[in-house]
């Protein structure tokens, strides 16, 4: 049975407040303008990171954002598809968007935080229906983006001293128990070995941290997504554990409360996924 309170993490007393930080695909921001306003009052976070936008940048609510308080705002946005986007009440620097598998397609934004903490924001394709490369492009996209990803990982300093926050949908349910039944879906995009295998690949790739499985264990079912095609979805509970954060080494003890909302998937008109909220200490 999926768990949507995960238990909070022990620290030391923190010598400054820590930073909320919110991952959702929102499937549309425009859309869904006033969940995101109920997210952000009920939860209050510092930083927002969005993925599914659906918009251009010229596009993009500016206006009804920054009312929500969130006056800084990196984009990665795509006229009806893709895009990313991190809203901050922190300033932020270094801003950079990372074009994977020269495609053109909005899928990467990331930006440093005033505490020294960088931030990657990432929607990974959703790959199509059919798990096989040489017949489905889609497929192809996806492994390619996943392989870039890795490479991506591994030219991060050597060292592992920076703190980094990599958030997003991922669009892989990489563990037995983070799909409602690895027999049935082992061949289903999402699950397949050729896909969990790379975002493996990925994840070793800069020793990052998956911060919902280091609180929740391997063996409990967890997830973060439910098809609209269930009806009834709470009854159905066949759901999948797609949308992920990790942490660099350097991070490694500084998370002070990790949550994925399960009752957002039961708000007016959801996303088909829900968000994850996680404090930092910094």
């Amino acid at each position: 049975m999926c768990t949507a309170q995960i238990r909070p993490v022990p620290v030391a007393s923190p010598s400054m407040p820590p930073i909320r930080i919110v991952t959702w695909n929102i499937n549309s921001v425009r859309l869904r303008m006033p969940l995101l306003r109920k997210l952000t009052r009920e939860h209050q976070p510092d930083v927002v990171c969005l993925q599914e936008i659906k918009v251009a940048d010229a596009s993009f609510p500016h206006k009804r954002i920054k009312k929500l308080g969130y006056e800084h705002i990196a984009i990665n946005g795509q006229k009806g598809y893709h895009g990313v986007a991190i809203l901050s009440r922190l300033p932020l620097t270094k801003i950079d968007a990372k074009e994977f598998c020269k495609k053109g397609d909005a899928r990467h934004i990331s930006a440093t935080l005033p505490h020294g903490i960088e931030v990657h924001n990432f929607y990974v394709p959703a790959g199509g229906d059919i798990p096989d490369p040489k017949v489905n492009e889609k497929f192809r996209h996806k492994l390619r983006f996943l392989d870039e990803m890795a490479a991506y990982f591994a030219k991060m300093d050597a060292k592992q001293t920076a703190a980094r926050i990599v958030v997003g949908d991922l669009n892989v349910a990489p563990l037995e128990h983070d799909v409602w039944s690895h027999k049935q879906l082992l061949k289903v995009v999402s699950h397949t070995p050729p896909e969990t295998k790379r975002l493996a690949r990925a994840y070793a790739a800069h020793d990052w941290i998956d911060v919902t499985r280091s609180i929740v264990p391997p063996t409990e079912k967890i997830y973060s997504w439910w098809s609209y095609r269930n009806q009834d979805w709470r009854a159905s509970d066949r759901g999948r554990r797609l949308d992920h954060v990790w942490i660099s080494p350097a991070l490694k003890g500084a998370v002070k409360k990790h949550e994925i909302l399960k009752d957002a998937r039961d708000w007016t008109r959801p996303s088909d996924h829900v968000p994850i909220v996680t404090e930092i200490e910094v």
